[in-house]
């Protein structure tokens, strides 16, 4: 059936591919966008399908607007989120405004129109594991979150809960692994690598870079997300994963083999700070309930795909290549 989607957060890079992806299943979906457009979202990314919706210039703070977009759509699909740990130890205060106050506007004006809600989540909301820790991050595993980004997103998630039990609101969250893929800022661990060497320049490798990832590609992220808000279950918190744990040296070595380079042309970096050592999702919930299952089951294979789209979108990144490198520079990193 045919539904007005209106995804906030959707010029950004996991929002703008679940735009892409939502116009190619061809289901007669009307799309509107709600963005900022921050320094992490662009119009840009939407240029490929800009003919086919409606871009809206504005801030989820912005309580009336929320409210007039929110009355015009069946369904809210909620990105929209500061999310960059850096930045969050530098000023959490963004991060507080988007991530808590924004959700809680969008909250309440769905709660008005009594629309249908998906809110995105991180896995970051959970803490970290240790490197021998044979556990993965379950939908009861207890919150912990250790940044101004990951708290503020726990907050946001526990806010949707919260309406759901007080208010009815018929809401699903779901928390995912680290995406990668088209359209990623290249100030992300995996695109800055790539267009390091895309230049010539050897890429960084942070710390020892023993800290492990449970890497997905975006495009089975938003496959799971149309198919919880196809058939999940109002009130329920699904864990999007791909079981692609990689520590960040193995996809760095990798990177480099696919991009023709010796395994060990790189250099470390000293580390990020509060760096955590170890993501993992545990998706069987998921996959056993609504039937997803990613099309991207080797980070080989992804990966290869992603190296392939920013050799031949160089327009696109190009414009924040050194703005991004001069920050990392003062870094250190």
């Amino acid at each position: 059936m045919a539904i007005r989607l209106l995804v906030t957060g959707g010029a950004g890079f996991i929002g703008s591919n679940f735009v892409h992806h939502t116009l190619a299943m061809d289901a007669g979906h009307t799309v509107t966008v709600l963005d900022a457009l921050t320094y992490a979202g662009s119009v840009s990314n939407l240029a490929p399908v800009a003919d086919r919706i409606t871009f809206v210039h504005g801030n989820i703070t912005d309580a009336a607007l929320v409210d007039q977009l929110v009355g015009e759509h069946d369904v809210v699909v909620h990105f929209a989120a500061e999310s960059h740990n850096d930045n969050s130890l530098s000023n959490p205060r963004p991060f507080v405004d988007t991530n808590i106050i924004g959700t809680y506007t969008i909250l309440e004006a769905v709660r008005r129109h009594g629309n249908r809600l998906h809110h995105i989540s991180t896995d970051e909301v959970f803490g970290d594991l240790e490197l021998d820790d044979p556990a993965k991050f379950t939908s009861r595993t207890p919150y912990n979150p250790s940044s101004p980004y990951s708290s503020t997103k726990a907050g946001s998630d526990l806010l949707v809960r919260a309406w759901v039990r007080s208010f009815g609101l018929q809401a699903t969250i779901s928390n995912c692994s680290n995406n990668y893929g088209p359209y990623q800022h290249v100030e992300k661990f995996l695109p800055r690598q790539i267009t390091n060497i895309i230049d010539g320049v050897m890429p960084k490798l942070y710390g020892s870079g023993q800290n492990v990832r449970d890497w997905i590609h975006v495009d089975d992220h938003n496959a799971a997300v149309h198919n919880i808000i196809d058939k999940g279950r109002t009130g329920e918190t699904y864990l999007i994963g791909a079981d692609g744990e990689t520590d960040n040296k193995s996809a760095l070595e990798m990177l480099l083999q696919l991009m023709g380079k010796p395994a060990d042309w790189y250099e470390h970096v000293s580390d990020r700070p509060g760096h955590d050592l170890r993501y993992a999702i545990d998706s069987s919930d998921l996959r056993a309930e609504l039937g997803w299952t990613p099309q991207y089951t080797s980070f080989e294979h992804g990966l290869a795909q992603t190296v392939e789209w920013y050799r031949a979108n160089e327009a696109w990144w190009r414009p924040q290549k050194d703005a991004t490198e001069a920050r990392y520079k003062t870094l250190g990193r």
